[in-house]
């Protein structure tokens, strides 16, 4: 096996380069790159009002049309007038005093609009007409673009201007904006409204923070991000792509990061040890003290995942819990009454609720991880204990009898109460998975075929191939990239880009999971770099594998390719792909470790707005959700059955092993430590099949204890891969499974496994002429026995050419696996 990896690189080099991100590294990154300051005077601010005004009269300006250029000059008099009232050295000044930014933007039909304020001075004043409120907005808009006052950017935000991005690029800074058109214009028209977002966040930078383009830093960029998300609930899915668009200009340094997502989330970072403990109401500084030296005595053996686990044990579930029910408690030694009353309070878990009349009322529910909570705690005290026996200086002082005995966290029942639950979940959803497999495949083509199909409708014209039943969308601005068509009956509006996507990574997620068996996160990690190659010594025959990158056992392993998922891969790669044929670097977080991972060419991601983004675990559910229901799969009683990414692992296993694997090869394949685990994932089925497994087991323990339940040699592991080049025959490719003896004793054409060749269709043919000649001779001499036993050789025959000729008329386009050779891989040299 080690022939087969050791020259496999698994990192590019922007990988070696980079580094996780903790929440240190990211504090650490807002220092770096801190925002331009809000400032309070500059040149233009201080400027007269005549001043101001006379910069009304420049070209750009003067080449509108008379009654825009009127509007303009009024709005600008009336705004400055009614500023003039504030108090103030710059208009600036007078803006922040004058109260418009507590109320709404810049939009005229806002509830509470700011020009309600200078409207209500005009009337006093006995200036007040109908048309006010347009001048004052045309009028903000010539103070925003010639920088005479700056608002803040939440205020901004809150309304919009749709002139505003235009009258930035003609007044402050047309080069900037023109190089942004330049970009623009070498992407696909479709992305056209993308780039006027992008346009007009850049704008609202200048108008907030002053300045050209070029002036723009990183920290402006974040502090827009963060006002986004904090404005609005989803701010856009393209709410980034303004950074992306600033960075391909070149203006930000070298070390400025690849993305801004990374700073956005407030959760990002792995907490401090103090900080997991000091999420929780602890009065009590000694017990503090303790939980955070204990913890961090326990940190460099855990994981994040198992210390925040720990950390919600200790400090929330048993200390503060303790301390509400015993204020005055300062020590480990728990009296009954409060140890009982404790675990009482813990088995149960409440939430309120809102019932039908609208009270608010407490429900209750069992915990069901409740043993193991107790299993954390009686793990303190026994730690504590222990400790105490090397360093009794630091921990004697601590020691208690622990308040959990050892029966208490007995679980072989609730094991083996699992065990059947998982069980009977997977004899369920078995059978079922076929359909499920079928489904994902044949709307994958079809959603596919139906926006191509779109794709080439002119605007407005009826989709061919839909029975008159949709039409193409004329795009507008708010069509964007996307291609959509509107049902000719309900006037509904579907988007066919979406389904289209929608429906490949349901089949792209379904497949890999059904046809790998591996855990969805090694799903999410897997890269360019995971697909690679075995070449067979002796015939020298390339066998495709894919590298699993290390997860749960921290050792990666290698899983053979089947020629369904060879193409599934294939298609993956593809759809990944740029114009200049590499796999763009993405960057994805890491949830349950709370890092953002480095770079890397990921297979599994997708495009949201105008940036490349890593699949996470949550579309993943929402995508199983939304697929196994249009699919319609229910149980034998017709319910409704719902699939977890981790169902597919567990029907992987049950499937391999009733289909003759070896559990210790499936052990390999699945990547368990034991394998006991991995019989733990095969689901049982009736009572006879288990009495007579487990008496097989037992006759094969008592003559060869030693050869089943291990883990396989070398030797072994290169024998299961050399029996590939055994299927090789005269006329295909055998495909009987490892370890198993031909039924038909090498009479080929007869045996349902044999895949034929399509380069041996012609000695097919010659077979099948001799045997219709040796039937007629057999019948012609009365050898009837003989006619019997060739007849059935050729009927084989014949059907193996019927399986070549719909092979051959099945029209299927040849993608590339973009396998990386041994030079690409020695150079890491995946182009971002």
């Amino acid at each position: 096996m080690s022939r087969a990896v050791k020259h496999v690189s698994r990192q590019s080099p922007a990988e070696d380069q980079a580094e996780v991100l903790p929440r240190s590294r990211i504090l650490q990154q807002h220092t770096e790159f801190p925002p331009r300051p809000a400032e309070l005077w500059w040149q233009h601010t201080a400027d007269s009002a005549a001043e101001v005004i006379d910069r009304l009269d420049v070209p750009v300006l003067n080449s509108a049309l008379k009654g825009t250029r009127l509007r303009r000059r009024k709005g600008v008099v009336k705004v400055l007038d009614w500023l003039a009232t504030f108090p103030g050295d710059t208009w600036q000044d007078r803006w922040l005093v004058s109260g418009a930014e507590g109320r709404g933007g810049m939009r005229v039909d806002a509830q509470t609009s700011w020009t309600d304020l200078p409207v209500q001075w005009l009337k006093n004043q006995s200036r007040g007409r109908f048309c006010d409120r347009p001048d004052l907005d045309s009028g903000l808009l010539m103070l925003l673009s010639l920088d005479v006052i700056r608002p803040d950017v939440i205020w901004m935000l809150n309304r919009v201007h749709l002139h505003l991005a235009r009258m930035m690029a003609a007044v402050r800074d047309p080069q900037g904006f023109a190089r942004l058109d330049e970009l623009a214009a070498t992407e696909p028209e479709t992305s056209r409204p993308d780039s006027r977002v992008a346009a007009y966040r850049i704008a609202l930078l200048l108008a907030t923070k002053g300045g050209v383009i070029t002036d723009i830093t990183v920290g402006d960029c974040v502090e827009l991000f963060d006002a986004i998300r904090n404005t609005h609930a989803r701010g856009g899915q393209n709410k980034t792509d303004f950074y992306l668009r600033l960075r391909a200009l070149g203006i930000f340094p070298a070390e400025a990061p690849r993305s801004i997502r990374p700073f956005g989330a407030p959760t990002v970072g792995q907490l401090t040890v103090e900080q997991l403990v000091d999420r929780y109401p602890i009065s009590n500084q000694r017990i503090r003290g303790l939980l955070i030296d204990y913890l961090r005595e326990r940190q460099p053996a855990l994981d994040y995942t198992s210390l925040n686990s720990r950390a919600q044990t200790l400090a929330g579930l048993f200390w503060s819990r303790v301390e509400a029910l015993a204020p005055e408690l300062d020590s480990l030694h728990l009296p009954n009454e409060i140890a009982r009353a404790w675990k009482d309070d813990l088995a149960v878990i409440r939430r309120r609720s809102v019932n039908a009349n609208g009270d608010q009322v407490e429900v209750s529910r069992p915990r069901t991880n409740f043993k193991n909570e107790l299993i954390q705690v009686r793990g303190f005290y026994l730690d504590i204990a222990h400790w105490a026996i090397e360093d009794p200086a630091r921990w004697a002082a601590w020691v208690a009898p622990c308040p959990i005995t050892n029966a208490e966290i007995q679980v072989a029942k609730e094991r083996k109460h699992r065990k059947a639950r998982m069980d009977q979940r997977t004899r369920e959803r078995l059978p079922v998975l076929p359909t499920l497999s079928r489904f994902v495949n044949d709307r994958r083509i079809a959603a596919a075929d139906l926006r191509a199909r779109a794709e080439a409708t002119p605007s407005g014209q009826i989709i061919a191939g839909t029975d008159a039943a949709l039409r193409r969308v004329i795009p507008t601005l708010t069509v964007g990239r996307v291609i959509w068509a509107e049902d000719t009956t309900t006037g509904t509006r579907r988007n066919l880009s979406y389904e289209d996507e929608d429906a490949f990574w349901a089949c792209a997620v379904v497949e890999v999971l059904r046809l790998t068996g591996i855990r969805h996160e090694e799903l999410l990690e897997l890269t360019h770099h995971s697909i690679t190659e075995y070449r067979l010594p002796s015939t020298g025959e390339l066998i495709p594998l894919l590298q699993i990158a290390p997860s749960k056992i921290d050792s990666e392993r290698l899983i053979l390719v089947s020629p369904d998922l060879a193409d599934l891969l294939s298609a993956i790669v593809q759809r990944s792909r740029t114009k200049e044929g590499s796999i763009p670097l993405v960057e994805s977080y890491d949830a349950s470790e709370r890092l953002w991972n480095p770079p890397m060419p990921l297979l599994f991601q997708r495009g949201v707005g105008g940036e490349r983004r890593a699949i996470t675990s949550s579309f993943i559910q929402k995508l199983l959700a939304r697929t196994v229901s249009d699919a319609g799969l229910t149980d034998i009683d017709g319910n409704p059955l719902a699939f977890q990414p981790h169902d597919f692992r567990r029907i992987f296993v049950t499937d391999a092993i009733m289909n003759g694997l070896p559990p210790y090869i499936a052990q390999v394949i699945c990547g368990h430590k034991s394998i006991d685990t991995t019989m733990g994932y095969k689901a049982l089925y009736p009572a006879e099949t288990i009495e007579a497994h487990r008496a097989f087991i037992a006759r094969r323990r008592a003559t060869r204890p030693s050869e089943e339940y291990r883990t396989p040699t070398d030797e072994e592991w290169d024998a299961f891969l050399t029996h590939f080049e055994k299927r090789k025959v005269s006329v295909g490719t055998c495909a009987r499974a490892f370890a198993t003896p031909c039924i038909h004793e090498h009479a080929c054409v007869r045996c349902s496994l044999l895949r034929p060749d399509p380069a041996q269709r012609d000695r097919l043919q010659e077979i099948k002429d001799n045997l219709e000649a040796r039937i007629i001779e057999a019948k012609r001499e009365g050898w009837l026995g003989e006619v019997e036993g060739l007849q059935v050789s050729y009927a084989g025959v014949k059907d193996k050419i019927a399986q070549l000729d719909r092979a051959a008329n099945h029209p299927k386009e040849t993608t590339s696996l973009g396998l990386p050779s041994f030079g690409d891989i020695a150079r890491k040299g995946t182009a971002p």
